[in-house]
């Protein structure tokens, strides 16, 4: 049976993004979730965690980037916290907008709300968090 419960702790180095995906093919894989899935969970783990380290924690090696999956009821929960000051998803160009879809930045939280069933963001005195969800049953 797989466990409920997977944690990583990277620097913020985008070299580490290598070992975010080893991480998620892992506990998709242990977890039996379909290809479809794993392709969507990889693309907006992989964002949040780029989102983390280049915008929370300002690509700083000293600072820490921690993401922890738990399987609650039907759904995975997947959660990553950087050491940063948060923002304002509202403030967040529109990426489907005319103007902005030759832009190379501003659709990774587009594609976490595409993929994922929900897409959550918080503010904590440690820094800032991304909450998604994945409906996996």
């Amino acid at each position: 049976m797989p466990q409920t419960h997977y944690h990583l702790e990277i620097e913020s180095d985008p070299r580490n993004l290598i070992t975010v995906e080893e991480f998620v093919n892992y506990f998709a894989v242990d977890l039996g979730l379909d290809e479809k899935k794993i392709n969507g969970l990889l693309l907006s783990v992989t964002e949040a965690t780029t989102n983390a380290i280049k915008h929370g924690n300002k690509n700083d090696i000293n600072k820490i980037v921690n993401i922890d999956v738990d399987v609650v009821g039907d759904y995975l929960k997947i959660s990553i916290k950087d050491q940063g000051s948060g923002f304002n998803p509202a403030e967040i160009p529109d990426p489907t907008h005319p103007e902005n879809l030759l832009k190379d930045s501003g659709r990774g939280v587009y594609l976490m709300r595409v993929y994922m069933d929900e897409v959550d963001f918080k503010v904590t005195p440690e820094g800032a968090e991304t909450i998604l969800k994945l409906k996996i049953k």
